[in-house]
């Protein structure tokens, strides 16, 4: 975490400082002459952006009392591959909720009809995923 902090340190100096650039520039352009506020805007907020994030990183950084695998050179792959959770890998029901969520937008962008026939669809695809482990095959 300790390069996460320092790269956003860095990217909040390094907008700040093309932000000032950009804005001089565009100042002493003969043909143009005032500020041009939509990049001067865009490079003044992304510097505001990194700064917020390198600030929360580092206070993060600070307060969780130890160091994160990559952060030691000694650390490998591994030490930082942590359990993201249990997922189904022969499950239909993801297909048939992007169907539903397809023809549910088609529904709402076309014609609403298509929306009824979508609302139901969706409801058994998500009653389906959610309770895919408390029966059939790969009930627990």
């Amino acid at each position: 975490m300790k390069a996460n902090v320092n790269l956003f340190w860095i990217l909040a100096v390094f907008f700040a400082f093309i932000t000032g650039v950009y804005v001089s520039w565009s100042l002493t352009d003969p043909g143009y002459g005032t500020i041009e506020w939509a990049g001067t805007t865009a490079l003044a907020l992304s510097a505001i952006l990194a700064t917020f994030v390198g600030f929360y990183l580092s206070r993060v950084h600070r307060h969780q009392g130890g160091e994160l695998p990559e952060d030691t050179l000694t650390a490998n792959i591994d030490d930082g591959d942590p359990e993201l959770g249990h997922f189904a890998p022969w499950s239909w029901w993801p297909i048939i909720m992007a169907a539903g969520g397809a023809l549910m937008m088609l529904g709402l962008s076309i014609g609403f009809w298509i929306s009824f026939i979508a609302a139901p669809l969706l409801l058994i695809a998500i009653v389906g995923w959610t309770y895919e482990f408390y029966r059939g095959f790969h009930a627990r």
